[in-house]
């Protein structure tokens, strides 16, 4: 356990926040939520009128930002320029930017360079969507997490307050649309590295997602 590297990529609102959280806080080690850069960096974008479908400009402008993510699990910190933006990146003009930004290499290659650094020599869950394919192909534990789209779409409107049939068929378009777009793009994909374990939490607890990914972790160490 003294440098394991717990790579966890996956779709949309399966569950990898709280798994991974979760999993950190219960073997002692840090957090990193690599999307949550990514959204960081799109936020930037918004604020500052940079055209999220101009990959030039928001390559040009890929430096720019300082982007801090904090590793406690249980209150993991993204800072921008210095200020606080957790609540921010959740916004709906976040949620219909990040994928146009995220797809842009520019912004990839800036990012991924500060998630190595932060992974540095281990001790840490790392989730995202290309963390065991590219950010870090070697981690000891790699993890696919994956649900139905009906289940993502429900949890997903249930965490942003809404538990409606129209609002949950509106999640589930907006969170298949992000799948395609992640599967699809040329740089970095989404996709099942090599030597990843596949769980689907559709019919699983968060309890019970723990507690596979922590068996995973102590049987690697």
């Amino acid at each position: 356990m003294s440098s394991v590297v717990v790579a966890v990529d996956g779709t949309s609102g399966s569950g990898k926040s709280s798994t991974c959280r979760a999993v950190a806080d219960r073997l002692g080690l840090r957090y990193l939520d690599t999307g949550a850069q990514y959204r960081a960096m799109t936020w930037w974008m918004l604020a500052h009128d940079i055209d999220v479908h101009d990959a030039a400009g928001v390559a040009a402008a890929a430096a720019t930002p300082v982007i801090e993510s904090g590793t406690d699990p249980l209150g993991p910190t993204i800072t921008v320029d210095g200020t606080d933006v957790s609540v921010e990146i959740r916004s709906d003009a976040v949620n219909a930017a990040v994928s146009p930004v995220s797809t842009v290499p520019e912004v990839r290659s800036r990012l991924v360079a500060l998630q190595r650094e932060l992974i540095g020599a281990g001790r840490i869950v790392v989730e995202g969507r290309d963390i065991g394919s590219v950010v870090w192909p070697e981690a000891a534990v790699k993890i696919y997490l994956t649900a139905d789209p009906s289940a993502r779409a429900a949890r997903r409107a249930l965490e942003n307050g809404a538990d409606d049939a129209e609002r949950i068929a509106a999640t589930e378009a907006s969170l298949l649309a992000r799948d395609e777009i992640d599967s699809g793009r040329a740089v970095a994909p989404l996709t099942m590295a090599d030597g990843a374990a596949h769980i689907d939490s559709t019919h699983r607890t968060l309890d019970e997602v723990v507690d596979l990914v922590v068996g995973l972790v102590m049987e690697t160490a």
